[in-house]
């Protein structure tokens, strides 16, 4: 078979990049894993600290495990400072190990095993509880040489079509820094919490981080978007961390327009992000529309001032409810025309 230049290119490639993650493989006892995160030997790391799985969830899994169903693997990363290893994959997993083991966990309805239905670790016989400590899960520890990068894309693949974690969190735990924590700040301040309603589950999963840095992501503009929010967000993350650490100053301007775009949707949307006064959640795209537009128009005017009633006119209208409705609507020429929806028109109802 004759070898061509574009596949030795690619050879190469797959070479280089293989280098670029090394890890082990390891199979730990349910036991071991519930005792290394009691004593913090194996931690969770900040950006997963919220517990997302539903109790039905907690209940499945502890009835697969009790099957001796196979369990999908643990993924770590060792610590080079510490040695710990760091779950990058598995925490909700090990945690509800840990509070089964512990009788912080009360079985809900089972499926197969009804008869266990109510049921805490300690109503099982005692050789059941030996045989479910013994129980082996197996995983991959990542070494201490994986850059940012490459932990980053190792985490967004496991967790493909996986609710143990989000692009919130893998940005979060692959970009540590100023803008992270700029991000954390302003998602939790109290009159963004007021605009954005939305579920504890929504909450839980940084859904308000998101959002807050698409405020910052979306609102250039967005020559390297290429309709992937995520890969978009990421790069961007990446890139404003290392400009905010050359210069610290940039932190306090970019506070200063996410405050400034907030207190102005405040005070002249009628129901901040909702579509309507009861609304109990934020839909991205009228957020996006809304948060963005609004920082767009005050950069280009400061001392915006617009006619009362006159956003609300704007954002009931129905040309406003069909783009942000519209399909496609991660398409960069959606995201263009939905924030300049709103840009202009601030700007034609300004006093």
């Amino acid at each position: 078979m004759t070898v061509t230049h574009e596949s030795h290119d690619a050879e190469m490639q797959i070479v280089e990049q293989s280098k670029r993650i090394g890890y082990s493989t390891v199979e730990y006892t349910v036991e071991f894993l519930a005792d290394k995160l009691s004593t913090n030997e194996f931690y969770i790391p900040e950006y997963q600290r919220a517990s997302v799985w539903e109790p039905d969830r907690k209940s499945r899994f502890i009835e697969s495990l009790l099957l001796g169903l196979p369990i999908p693997f643990l993924f770590f990363w060792e610590n080079e400072e510490d040695g710990r290893l760091e779950i990058v994959d598995g925490s909700q997993r090990i945690r509800t190990i840990r509070e089964f083991l512990d009788g912080e966990l009360t079985l809900g309805e089972l499926e197969v095993l009804s008869k266990s239905s109510g049921f805490s670790f300690g109503d099982l016989t005692e050789a059941r509880q030996r045989k479910f400590k013994n129980r082996t899960i197996r995983g991959v520890v990542l070494d201490d040489q994986a850059d940012d990068q490459a932990r980053a894309d190792l985490f967004d693949r496991i967790n493909t079509g996986s609710k143990d974690a989000n692009p919130a969190e893998i940005r979060r735990g692959a970009i540590p820094g100023p803008f992270t924590d700029l991000v954390t700040e302003l998602a939790t301040s109290e009159l963004f919490v007021q605009l954005t309603p939305m579920s504890e589950m929504a909450v839980n999963s940084r859904t308000r981080e998101e959002l807050v840095s698409r405020f910052f992501a979306l609102s250039g503009d967005l020559e390297g978007y290429r309709d992937r929010v995520s890969d978009f967000l990421f790069d961007f993350s990446r890139e404003i961390t290392d400009q905010v650490r050359n210069q610290p100053e940039l932190v306090d301007v970019m506070r200063k327009e996410f405050t400034e775009a907030m207190e102005f949707i405040s005070d002249n949307f009628p129901y901040g992000f909702k579509r309507a006064r009861s609304g109990t959640s934020t839909p991205k795209t009228r957020y996006e529309a809304i948060a963005i537009g609004t920082k767009q128009a005050l950069a280009l005017k400061p001392n915006l001032s617009v006619r009362e009633d006159s956003v609300e006119e704007l954002v009931s209208s129905e040309d406003f409810s069909a783009i942000v409705r519209a399909d496609g609507g991660n398409a960069k020429n959606r995201v263009q025309q939905r924030i300049a929806f709103i840009r202009n028109g601030l700007l034609e109802r300004q006093k």
